[in-house]
């Protein structure tokens, strides 16, 4: 897949592309063809996969247009030629916006693509988007326990079903829950290790939550650009 570097941090050895599909992707150095300079804007080829690229190799600009050129060569039927329309990263072909940044959106993402992504960047309104649905998820597979359980007559002494329903939904979660917190947490410009203050009881878990009230910073940090949808 073609793609154009959004943030590399030589340093770090880390950073973006965004696809032409829309999705921005994650690299590291190790992820690299050949060892050699990311400048920002740069195009690529890549090998997509769980939201990370590997086989990054740059592609020389010339080649990238030689396509374009080629089609806007004059037909021997003496017709103008074609103009090609530039690529536009980050936006399908009918100009739509490939990543929507609606709370289903974010919340689907979360469990799909995401599922295991504890790189870049997370907005407030994705953090809260993930949290509202997740709610409601718990809520209703919790209904559907109660449901089973007073059919089988076990709510007045073990809501078995109701408890395993529940437990199965938060393991299946917890993952998710995590890289989200610590994308949050890298959104505001700080460490991801700090999503282990949820360890201390009670005003860990407070700490975090006033983290995840925290607007956007409004710049590209060292773990990724300005997250997609925000105004700065």
């Amino acid at each position: 897949m073609r793609g154009e570097v959004l943030h590399y941090d030589e340093t770090q050895g880390f950073g973006f592309i965004t696809g032409a599909d829309g999705n921005r992707y994650s690299f590291a150095r190790e992820n690299l063809r050949r060892e050699t300079s990311m400048a920002k804007g740069a195009l690529v080829e890549f090998q997509p996969g769980g939201g990370r690229a590997r086989d990054v190799f740059s592609i020389d600009a010339k080649a990238a247009d030689a396509p374009a050129t080629a089609t806007a060569a004059p037909s021997q039927t003496g017709n103008a030629p074609e103009t090609s329309k530039p690529q536009q990263f980050g936006r399908s072909a009918d100009n739509e916006p490939a990543a929507t940044t609606g709370l289903w959106d974010y919340f689907w993402r979360g469990l799909t693509e995401n599922y295991f992504n504890f790189a870049g960047r997370a907005r407030r309104k994705e953090y809260w988007g993930y949290f509202l649905f997740w709610t409601i998820a718990l809520l209703v597979i919790g209904g559907i326990g109660v449901f089973i359980d007073d059919t089988m007559a076990n709510l007045d002494e073990l809501p078995a079903v109701t408890i395993g329903l529940c437990g199965l939904f938060l393991l299946a979660t917890v993952l998710p829950w995590l890289g989200l917190n610590v994308r949050r947490l890298h959104d505001i410009g700080l460490t991801g290790w700090l999503v282990l203050l949820v360890l201390i009881p009670t005003f860990g878990s407070l700490i975090i939550l006033i983290f995840a009230l925290i607007p956007t910073q409004g710049r590209e940090n060292q773990w990724g650009p300005v997250p997609t949808g925000v105004r700065v």
